[in-house]
């Protein structure tokens, strides 16, 4: 009955609905991303609720010395567990390991699936680590000088011999085109430095007699008094840009002896390693198990005609700290878990967003009732002062009445209320005015129905349409505000778990990014529910759904 209740037909059945309320009900369903969303939203929401049972460092239930106790509920000294206990809360995970639970099967407790709350800091030395150095091996990028004098002949050179066999050059007098096939635009580029005279900037990728790519280009233009006796050129090697990106690494495991295993490029850190000569390969075994105790400088190593940057890597408990097991979604800048804060934020956002939206309907609904109904002077007048009011700078007043106040969720409540019902308060009075001169109004008059009557019961039902349809992208507005205001620093207070203070330490700490993935996750997906459901309801209400502009 009650599958049938959610996803039959039974609630647009039901007989105390009106025809007109059957019809938009089915409309809605109709829309089938709008209803799921509609279910969906409201489970996040109920889940949220009970977030204590879900993430929490105190047991849902205690069993000590055959007495009940429900520590998530109630506050326990630690003297009613230890004979030399303090009158503070018990740090209940280690009391659940101390002789008197972990001995005595009929003393037990039960915790939430994750034991972390929302506002703990984590102990940095109760997360293992992998216990390895790993060696890095970074590239430097190949580049090199060479100078020519006019009939292209090497007159000085700088680090020319990574590029080619020194075997087959020499260091004054070698013809550099014999490396390179000079081409029309170089030579041409060239003839005009000796001329000196200003030529445009030059860079081209060229194949060298061993097949590789080098890309040449010339030293910017300079005046000079009299011609040049060499031009100079640059070389880089074209993979050297993509080489330097790539790091070869091996992981030192420290046993009964520090042994090497290629790690995530096994092929090209083994022969790496393997090119050393054994007082290299001895020298960085010495650094890597230095590395177990204090940091350790990196230094730069020439194997080969490549040079490169030989540093040490040891993973040590930072925060922010990446996700791993036990902390799916990572640890913030204070050691908090990601997912308990995530879940409980969704709670508060919710919660703030639902609490903003009905008291601004509410004063919305009263306010444009009041000026639709009697019209007038009273209309006008109220519609000036709303103008004046609506004119104040919202995160002005913000700030004035947390600075003086303090910040708290109460207050952010009733500031963003006092500025958030204007827009409401002008559909509904716009109805109010069209609704007014109906007959079943007229006749409610002349009958000598009560006007707060007339207004309730007999206008107010017919005029609720711009009330509903707005409600859902209201809802969304409002936890996208509260998210802006966190992240600005003006919303809730610290500790408060919040969507917006997660992104604001992702923007502190940019490569944590677990920061800015798993609360902007959360975001995206309720106020895409949101506005899928606000979808759903527009659609229920739109008279002319199936009309057309041709």
């Amino acid at each position: 009955h009650l599958k049938h209740f959610l996803f039959g037909n039974s609630l647009v059945s039901m007989p105390f609905f009106d025809p007109i309320t059957r019809k938009r009900l089915k409309r809605f369903k109709e829309l089938k991303r709008a209803y799921f969303s509609l279910w969906l939203l409201i489970l996040l929401y109920v889940i949220s609720l009970f977030s204590e049972f879900i993430c929490n460092n105190k047991p849902i239930y205690l069993r000590f010395e055959g007495h009940s106790y429900f520590p998530i509920f109630q506050f326990y000294p630690e003297s009613d567990f230890l004979p030399d206990g303090a009158d503070t809360r018990p740090d209940y995970r280690q009391l659940a390991e101390s002789p008197i639970f972990a001995d005595n099967s009929k003393n037990y407790m039960i915790f939430p699936p994750i034991r972390f709350d929302p506002y703990e800091s984590i102990n940095a030395a109760a997360i293992d680590l992998a216990n390895h150095v790993e060696v890095r091996f970074k590239r430097e990028p190949l580049i090199a000088s060479v100078d020519l004098l006019p009939d292209n002949h090497v007159a000085r050179s700088v680090q020319f011999g990574a590029f080619v066999d020194r075997s087959d050059w020499e260091a004054v007098g070698f013809d550099f085109s014999n490396y390179i096939p000079m081409s029309d635009d170089l030579k041409e580029a060239i003839r005009l430095r000796f001329d000196n005279m200003r030529a445009s900037e030059f860079s081209r990728t060229f194949t060298d007699l061993y097949g590789k790519s080098v890309s040449v280009s010339l030293a910017p233009y300079r005046p000079r008094s009299s011609a040049p006796r060499t031009v100079r050129l640059r070389l880089a090697a074209a993979e050297s840009n993509q080489t330097q990106k790539k790091t070869s690494l091996l992981k030192v495991v420290m046993g009964r002896r520090a042994e090497l295993i290629p790690r995530e490029t096994p092929q090209a850190g083994a022969s790496l390693w393997t090119s050393l000569g054994s007082e290299e390969q001895a020298i960085i075994r010495e650094k890597a198990r230095r590395r177990y105790q204090i940091p350790v400088d990196s230094f730069y190593l020439q194997i080969g005609k490549a040079r490169y940057q030989v540093s040490f890597y040891k993973e040590e408990v930072m925060f922010p700290f990446h996700p791993f097991k036990g902390h799916l979604m990572g640890i913030d800048s204070s050691g908090r878990d990601v997912f308990a804060r995530v879940l409980y934020g969704l709670r508060t956002s919710m919660s703030f967003g639902l609490l903003l939206v009905v008291c601004t309907m509410v004063l919305g609904i009263v306010a444009g009732a009041v000026q639709g109904y009697y019209g007038g002077l009273l209309d006008i007048t109220a519609q000036r002062l709303i103008e004046i009011w609506s004119a104040l700078p919202f995160l002005y007043v913000m700030i004035l009445m947390g600075s003086v106040f303090g910040r708290s969720f109460f207050l952010l409540l009733f500031v963003y209320g006092i500025f958030n019902w204007i827009g409401i308060s002008y559909y509904m009075r716009a109805e109010f005015l069209n609704l007014r001169t109906q007959p079943f109004v007229e006749a409610a008059k002349c009958l000598g129905v009560p006007t707060w009557k007339i207004i309730f019961r007999h206008i107010m039902p017919n005029g609720l349409t711009p009330v509903i349809t707005f409600f859902p992208f209201s809802l969304v507005g409002a936890i996208g505000s509260l998210a802006v205001l966190d992240y600005l620093g003006f919303g809730l207070p610290a500790p408060t778990s919040s969507w917006g203070e997660l992104l604001f330490q992702a923007q502190q700490f940019r490569w944590a990014w677990w920061l800015i993935l798993f609360p902007s996750l959360a975001l995206f997906t309720v106020m895409l529910l949101g506005v899928f459901v606000g979808e759903g309801v527009r659609n229920a209400f739109d008279p002319k759904r199936f009309s057309k502009m041709e």
